[in-house]
């Protein structure tokens, strides 16, 4: 074998003559954050959900890696999915709802602190949306129950510009 120097996509087009536009959402965007909070009113039967904020239209980057939350769901066994409700891409077709787009099965059965990052169904710790109008994003429980007054407390890290 023999050693190599190559270079990611991104930079490929940004040094290319002349420069291939490259998408904020890839170089030098802005970061935000989507901060969420909810105490369950009521208990909810298995599959209950939360819908934690709406992304801004356009291309987003979601940063799943950077985003985390805060879970005291007190059912024992419980996980949670990250997802989101159905959009209006760009082009004007309709993107399914998928409730375990972002997280699938994150294991929350005792109360801490979860980084999304860890259970994920993103490549690379990142999911792109590109809309018309924003993306719900939701927390699923799938398998259990929610009860009342439990706790969801965090954020979601953005890149939109």
């Amino acid at each position: 074998m023999a050693v190599t120097t190559q270079k990611s996509t991104e930079h490929t087009n940004a040094t290319a003559v002349p420069p291939s536009f490259v998408q904020p959402t890839e170089a030098h965007g802005r970061v935000r954050i989507m901060f969420f909070t909810h105490a369950q009113d009521g208990a909810g039967d298995a599959t209950s959900s939360v819908a934690l904020g709406k992304l801004p239209g356009g291309r987003v980057r979601v940063l799943l890696s950077s985003s985390n939350a805060y879970v005291n769901w007190t059912t024992s066994s419980a996980t949670l999915d990250l997802g989101w409700d159905a959009y209006t891409a760009v082009d004007g077709t309709t993107t399914t709802a998928d409730p375990d787009g972002l997280v699938n099965g994150l294991n929350v059965d005792t109360a801490g602190q979860f980084a999304f990052g860890a259970d994920q169904s993103a490549t690379g710790g990142t999911w792109v949306f590109e809309s018309q109008d924003g993306v719900v994003l939701r927390a699923t429980s799938q398998d259990t129950a929610i009860a009342d007054g439990d706790d969801l407390v965090g954020y979601i890290m953005y890149v939109v510009d």
